[in-house]
């Protein structure tokens, strides 16, 4: 299962942008989008979220 992002939790800080190994994540208008064909559920988003916004599912 792909890696999943509460809008509404997310500073759009791009934390987890730049931890993603596969590029699966982008910040169209300053919100994270995982791309669930990407992802790889490897969880390197996870732990670098200041917010907590982003979790496995």
């Amino acid at each position: 299962m792909a890696a999943v992002v509460n809008d509404s939790m997310c500073i759009g800080c791009g934390a987890c942008e730049g931890a993603c190994p596969t590029g699966a994540i982008t910040l169209p208008d300053g919100v994270a989008v995982v791309d669930p064909d990407v992802c790889i559920d490897c969880g390197a988003c996870v732990g670098v979220c200041p917010t907590g916004a982003v979790t496995l599912e």
